[in-house]
C-alpha cells in the first residue's frame, strides 16, 4: 500500500510541475494607423469582410473619431478583403499575405503568423495605404499599415 501511495505522490508532483504556457492573446491582428493631414477620422467608420462561409461580417461598426484600428487576419486565405465605409464613400482594401503555422505546444494548438506581401486598395476616400511592418504575430504594439485619407474628407 505504501508503494502505491508513494507512486501517486510522485505522479502528483510531476503533474504539478508541468505548466502550459499558451499565450493569453492568441489571435493575430493587423494594426492600422491614420497618418498625414487626416490623422483622426471625424466621419463614422464601418469595416466589414466576407467570412470563410461566404457571409458578411461587420468588424467595426460606426466608429467615430478614429485615429487607429485593428483588424483580424484569416488563417488560410492568401488575401483578406476589407470593405471600409466612411459616410457615403466605400473603399476596398486587399491585403496579400503568406500564412505560417506557429506551434507552441500540444495544449495550445496551432496558430498562424503572417507575412504581408502586398496591398491593393481603391481610392474614393483613401489617398494611400503603406505597409510599415510586414510581420504579423502576437505583438500588438506593432503598427502594420499607415493609412492616408484624402484631405477634403475633413
Amino acid at each position: 500500500m505504501r508503494k502505491l501511495l508513494f507512486f501517486f505522490l510522485i505522479a502528483a508532483v510531476f503533474g504539478a510541475c508541468s505548466s502550459v504556457d499558451c499565450p493569453l492573446n492568441n489571435t493575430v491582428y493587423t494594426n492600422y494607423v491614420l497618418r498625414g493631414p487626416v490623422d483622426t477620422l471625424q466621419d463614422t467608420l464601418t469595416i466589414s469582410t466576407t467570412t470563410s462561409d461566404g457571409s458578411d461580417s461587420v468588424i467595426i461598426n460606426k466608429q467615430v473619431n478614429t485615429d487607429s484600428f485593428s483588424l483580424p487576419m484569416s488563417y488560410f486565405r492568401d488575401e483578406d478583403i476589407f470593405v471600409m465605409q466612411t459616410n457615403t464613400l466605400f473603399d476596398t482594401i486587399v491585403v496579400q499575405k503568406t500564412n505560417t503555422p506557429h506551434f507552441e505546444s500540444v495544449d495550445c494548438g496551432v496558430n498562424y503568423f503572417h507575412t504581408i506581401t502586398g496591398i491593393r486598395y481603391t481610392r474614393h476616400a483613401l489617398d494611400s495605404v503603406v505597409i510599415h511592418n510586414n510581420s504579423v504575430n502576437y505583438d500588438v504594439s506593432q503598427k502594420h499599415f499607415y493609412i492616408y485619407f484624402k484631405e477634403y474628407r475633413l
